[in-house]
């Protein structure tokens, strides 16, 4: 999907594959492309509205949200009737191959078969804790004091 052509916007000529990598995104922003996936094509309106499912926000944030992912080429608009309308540019399991393989350059030394090793090590790791749970504490009573306990006393002689 990611394509290497350029195209002319605003009289400058752009390259059209992504600018950034998927690790790079805002939270917000990568929740943003988390709802227009399933839609693969959508307004604002409509990202909005699925966004304000799990956690209200004004349109006008989505609206900032969106065209700065356009702006840094996650997405392409283009306009139809008053409103934009946003496409992802790559799709989600593209944009997971990416961010996985720039976690294995960055930090695994490009060896897959690394990312495995510590995967497999945290999810034993893991399996361990599940196994053996860590004991929760006894609960501590605070130390009483003959103030406390006479200001309790007096409030029980009062209510009855």
């Amino acid at each position: 999907m990611e394509m290497n052509n350029n195209v002319e916007r605003d009289g400058q000529l752009r390259a059209t594959s992504p600018r950034h990598s998927i690790l790079d995104l805002a939270p917000l922003e990568l929740e943003c492309l988390s709802v227009l996936w399933p839609m693969g094509e959508g307004a604002v309106r409509d990202i909005h509205r699925a966004l304000a499912a799990s956690r209200p926000r004004a349109y006008t944030t989505v609206m900032t949200i969106m065209d700065r992912l356009e702006q840094k080429g996650i997405v392409t608009r283009r306009k139809v009737g008053r409103a934009f309308r946003y496409q992802a540019r790559l799709s989600a399991e593209e944009a997971r191959l990416k961010a996985v393989e720039k976690i294995v350059e960055g930090f695994f030394d490009g060896s897959p078969a690394a990312l495995a090793a510590h995967l497999s090590s945290v999810a034993s790791a893991g399996d361990a804790a599940r196994e053996f749970p860590s004991p929760v504490p006894a609960a501590v009573d605070p130390p009483s004091t003959p103030v406390a306990e006479l200001q309790t006393q007096n409030l029980d002689e009062r209510l009855l």
